[in-house]
């Protein structure tokens, strides 16, 4: 399976019912609404240290355990019907990049050979056993190709327990590709979403990635986020052209607050929290919540 069918898309068959996001505390899940029930939404904390997100190690410190968590999620889990799942990974094991391409071959198997070349220099595993997906559009005079890339071993690690509970994960993505579908329709903008110890800052024009980095802080200080942001400016400065809108941001909890009034004065731009109807998003499901107003905007 392709790490990404699409990249936010919608499906051509009805899109799945289900939808995980999981993270380094625990699960977040959602069941989409039908005409008899408005949709449910749930989260199951981990108790110890189940798992241990990377790009180029075993993630699953305990498959016992996240066998356990999933196979309870859900009140319908008990059912021996299969299910169609979206699975939402952690930001912190696959990589996403922003191609760039003066022309673009047509045909497929032109396109992945050319994509992986210019991945392999920038990612810390083996890209040719790697999943990798990519979505390619025009800019101007030239092609932007979105990448996201994981290694093919952690993926089947994140979804076998799903099967095993007779979940069908035919789609899978990572927490910020997701989470793209709740910042704003227009304008340069810049998201910044913590979790746990794992920051993710994607620019954004519109819904459609820019740029996006992914780093795990030492200590979630401010310099250190600080350290990532400044430079992120910097490229949409120099390279768009442009300068950002607003930050739009989720995972901080209580340092909300105090992080807007630095930003706002630091980098001269409106900081604001992200917004669903179903509420502000957490650092557990805020790629479940994108997933989910994607689908109900479909």
């Amino acid at each position: 399976m392709a790490l990404l069918q699409q990249l936010r898309g919608l499906f051509d068959d009805p899109p799945p019912a289900y939808a995980f996001e999981i993270t380094p505390t625990g699960i977040s899940w959602a069941q989409r609404a039908t005409r008899r029930q408005a949709p449910q939404f749930g989260f199951r904390e981990f108790q110890g240290d189940v798992l241990s997100v990377s790009p180029v190690r075993d993630n699953v410190n305990d498959p016992a355990a996240l066998a356990s968590v999933i196979a309870g999620l859900v009140p319908a889990g008990n059912s021996r019907r299969r299910r169609e799942a979206a699975i939402i990974l952690p930001d912190y094991c696959a990589r996403i990049a922003v191609l760039d391409f003066e022309s673009f071959p047509g045909e497929p198997e032109e396109q992945s050979p050319l994509v992986r070349f210019r991945m392999k220099k920038t990612v810390p595993f083996d890209l040719d056993t790697a999943a990798v997906s990519f979505h390619a559009s025009k800019s101007g005079k030239r092609w932007e190709v979105v990448v996201a890339a994981a290694s093919q071993e952690i993926v089947a690690k994140y979804e076998a327990p799903f099967r095993a509970a007779g979940y069908m994960p035919g789609f899978a993505t990572t927490s910020m590709l997701a989470t793209m579908d709740l910042m704003p329709k227009s304008d340069l903008n810049v998201a910044v979403k913590l979790c746990d110890r794992v920051l993710t800052v994607a620019l954004c024009d519109g819904r459609r990635p820019k740029l996006v980095r992914c780093v795990e802080l030492e200590g979630s200080n401010f310099d250190e986020i600080m350290g990532v942001l400044f430079p992120t400016f910097a490229y949409a400065e120099d390279e768009l052209k442009r300068r950002p809108a607003r930050i739009v941001l989720c995972g901080f909890g209580e340092s909300t607050h105090a992080l807007r009034e630095h930003w706002q004065t630091d980098l001269g731009v409106p900081v604001e929290p992200m917004h669903t109807r179903w509420g502000d998003p957490a650092e557990h499901n805020a790629g479940l919540m994108g997933w989910m107003q994607a689908q109900e905007a479909a």
